[in-house]
C-alpha cells in the first residue's frame, strides 16, 4: 500500500460513515490526543515511567501511531491535501537543507549538550 492509496481509502471510508462531516479543527484535537498517547508510551519504553503493569508496549505503541497517522492522513484529505506528494517534496527540502558533514556534527554538538546538563543535574558539575 502506499500513501496516496491509503488516503483514497480513509476518505471513502469515512464517507461511507458519515465521518467526512467531521470539522478539520475537531480532526486536528482527535491527531493531538492520539500523540498524547504516543507520548505516553514512549515513556514508557524509555523508563521515565514503569511500564510493569504494559503488556506489549512495542505493539501498543505501533497501533497508537498507526491511530495518529490516520488522523493526519484525514486533516491532509479534509484540505485537499496529497500527503504522499507533500512528503516527496519534503523528502527534497531535507536533502538539500540537511548535509551529512554538518548534520553529523550538529549532532555532536547535541549529545554533548546533553551530557552536559545530566552531569549539571546530578550535581557534578
Amino acid at each position: 500500500m502506499n500513501i496516496s492509496d491509503y488516503q483514497r481509502w480513509l476518505k471513502e471510508y469515512d464517507e461511507t460513515r458519515g465521518w467526512d462531516r467531521v470539522a478539520p479543527a475537531q480532526t486536528f484535537v482527535h491527531l493531538v490526543e492520539e500523540i498524547g498517547e504516543v507520548a505516553r508510551l514512549v515513556l514508557y519504553k524509555e523508563g521515565y515511567r514503569d511500564a510493569n503493569e504494559k503488556a506489549d508496549l512495542q505493539a501498543e505503541l505501533a497501533g497508537e501511531l498507526a491511530d495518529a497517522a490516520t488522523f493526519l492522513f484525514k486533516l491532509a484529505y479534509q484540505f485537499d491535501i496529497d500527503l504522499e506528494a507533500a512528503l516527496i517534496g519534503n523528502q527534497a527540502k531535507a536533502e538539500r537543507r540537511f548535509g551529512v558533514a554538518a548534520s553529523r556534527a550538529e549532532m555532536a554538538r547535541y549529545l554533548e549538550s546533553q551530557a552536559q546538563n545530566m552531569k549539571r543535574m546530578r550535581g557534578e558539575e
